[in-house]
């Protein structure tokens, strides 16, 4: 039983791919590649003759990265610009250059405008060619994000938490605070089991809290993220010595 829950944790982390930095480096904001992806995919989505089979996320390569503000969650992505990589199949209907430049804009605009993510540069691979003129299919490329992960995986991977019941003391009450934020649209714990994370450490004396969350449609997944991190670390000042830090990282959007 112990191999078997140890076997879907690790799944559950590959599904979830690289944990990408939003925003900048005092910004203490980390968002789920699958969660970007399925941002940008939709985005493509409306592309004429455009269907995504694949679509990644991650550091430019030779670009310099920054030391974040705060703690990041395990295994997070410095911040730094960030690179995607699209292998598409388009339709003989257009000319490709024009389909191209539609797809990398249309990315493009929606990690940076939609999400916050600082990217740099769009990759674009052309897989095949085809008669269709209908609209892209962008949820495909959501679904095979990492490594081609089905769709139930894709769907486990990010497990709602209701409501903060079970969760007691200062834990549950910053998570009620959390919750509470507009744009929040729900607690969620995709690292660990619980969606909120209290460090306390005494040397130097301070707090660190650890955020995992779904966004709203119709919020910016950034200004959300902002949002929580003031309120968390606010509603955490009065009872603890030293400073509070707060991190929070995204594992859903509806951008």
């Amino acid at each position: 039983m112990e191999s078997e829950a140890w076997a879907q944790a690790v799944r559950r982390r590959l599904d979830l791919g690289r944990l990408l930095p939003l925003g900048g480096p005092d910004d203490g904001t980390w968002i789920t590649e699958q969660a970007a992806v399925g941002a940008l995919g939709r985005a493509a989505a409306g592309i004429l003759g455009v269907r995504l089979e694949s679509l990644r996320i991650g550091s430019a390569s030779l670009e310099p990265v920054s030391e974040p503000a705060v703690r990041p969650p395990a295994g997070a992505l410095p911040p730094g610009p960030l690179r995607i990589e699209a292998v598409f199949t388009a339709s003989l209907r257009q000319p490709l250059p024009q389909t191209a430049d539609q797809l990398r804009s249309a990315l493009l605009d929606a990690a940076t405008e939609r999400l916050g993510l600082a990217t740099v540069t769009a990759d674009l691979h052309v897989a095949d060619l085809h008669e269709g003129s209908e609209a892209g299919v962008g949820s495909r490329a959501a679904a095979r994000a990492m490594r081609q992960v089905p769709e139930a995986a894709v769907a486990r991977s990010s497990p709602a938490v209701a409501g903060t019941e079970s969760m007691r003391g200062p834990v549950g009450e910053l998570a009620d605070v959390a919750a509470g934020v507009s744009g929040v649209a729900r607690l969620t714990a995709v690292l660990g089991s619980l969606p909120v994370k209290v460090v306390d450490h005494d040397d130097p004396p301070g707090r660190h809290i650890e955020v995992q969350l779904a966004v709203a449609p119709g919020h910016h997944p950034l200004e959300v993220a902002r949002a929580v991190r003031y309120a968390v670390a606010d509603a955490a000042t009065s009872d603890i010595p030293g400073p509070v830090t707060a991190a929070v990282l995204i594992t859903e959007t509806a951008a």
